[in-house]
């Protein structure tokens, strides 16, 4: 899992909480995300799943994809598909994913790169592998994560943000047992490059065994904790957590996170994100790929998509699209 990082850890900025921010959030519930098949049949953990929506705003959806290494010919991606009214980010932790999208927006990211895009009005966009990696197969594992768009940004025109590894803002805690990437939003200071419209924070931490962080939180802001490898416990009562298990925060001005002693064989870390931004409290109405206010928003993004009106590449069944799911 290299993402990104540096040989000494000791040199990056500091974070951790004041002696005077005592309120820790302690979990309110820990849930084991199922195993599905997302695109043309790659792996996925469902990280969301069964978690009470109003708990995740303003967040919708997180799919891990992976980590599983393919053999050659295996390698999979997406066929060209709509989305509207709200923003997908695409975290690379290892292999290669290449994206089009029928707005100009374009590139390849890999090793802790990261494409944000914000569908907005709407367009189509496909994510492949690129052909060599289908040639010779190879490691393949990340995060797509949805942000909802406030009503008042639903209609905004698409924009591509290609956020390179090497820009995510770095930290260490004190004693330097654990890595902070900070992709977007800010912890104790330290700032990512990623440009969101709703207010937010997205961080990859990497805990050596036996490590803990304390990190100061926004109090406004909602916060997840999601185990993509490894094992520790989250919360003043270092309640268990493990790979594929995401943790939902209750109230309070930090998050506290802490890696078991022992690791399993092929983890030599704990690896987490931690996630949270400030509620966006309006109706969701939200079908396979559109993230709307009401279904007659849903309803009609579907009508464009069969129009051709979200862009000019050749479209897909729409029994092809994810799944269907209304809801308001």
């Amino acid at each position: 899992m290299p993402a990104v990082s540096v040989t000494d850890w000791t040199v990056l900025p500091r974070v951790g909480a004041l002696p005077t921010q005592r309120e820790d959030r302690a979990p309110i519930s820990v849930t084991t995300a199922p195993v599905g098949y997302e695109g043309e049949g790659f792996p996925v953990h469902r990280a969301f799943a069964g978690v009470d929506p109003a708990r995740l705003d303003p967040f919708i959806h997180m799919d891990q994809m992976g980590e599983v290494d393919y053999a050659p010919g295996e390698p999979k991606g997406t066929p060209w598909h709509p989305h509207r009214g709200f923003e997908t980010v695409t975290y690379m932790i290892d292999g290669v994913m290449d994206h089009q999208d029928t707005h100009g927006g374009g590139g390849s990211i890999s090793d802790g790169d990261t494409q944000w895009m914000t569908a907005g009005s709407g367009l189509l966009h496909i994510e492949t592998p690129p052909e060599w990696l289908v040639t010779s197969g190879g490691l393949f594992h990340g995060l797509q994560l949805w942000v909802n768009l406030p009503r008042a940004d639903k209609w905004l025109p698409p924009h591509y943000q290609d956020i390179r590894g090497g820009d995510v803002g770095l930290a260490s805690t004190a004693d330097a047992g654990a890595l902070l990437r900070v992709i977007a939003g800010e912890v104790d200071g330290v700032k990512g490059p990623g440009s969101t419209h709703t207010p937010m924070a997205m961080v990859h931490a990497t805990l050596l065994p036996g490590a803990e962080m304390t990190v100061p939180w926004r109090t406004d802001f909602n916060a997840l904790v999601y185990v993509m490898a490894g094992s520790g416990h989250v919360g003043g009562e270092r309640r268990p957590i493990r790979a594929g298990q995401l943790a939902v925060l209750d109230h309070g001005e930090t998050i506290t996170v802490g890696a078991d002693q022992q690791q399993d064989g092929r983890t030599p870390a704990l690896e987490v994100v931690l996630l949270g931004g400030l509620p966006i409290r309006e109706p969701i109405a939200w079908a396979g790929p559109f993230v709307m206010n009401t279904k007659a928003e849903v309803v009609q993004a579907f009508e464009d998509f069969r129009k051709g009106r979200l862009g000019t590449i050749p479209t897909v069944p729409h029994a092809d699209l994810h799944g269907e799911m209304l809801q308001d």
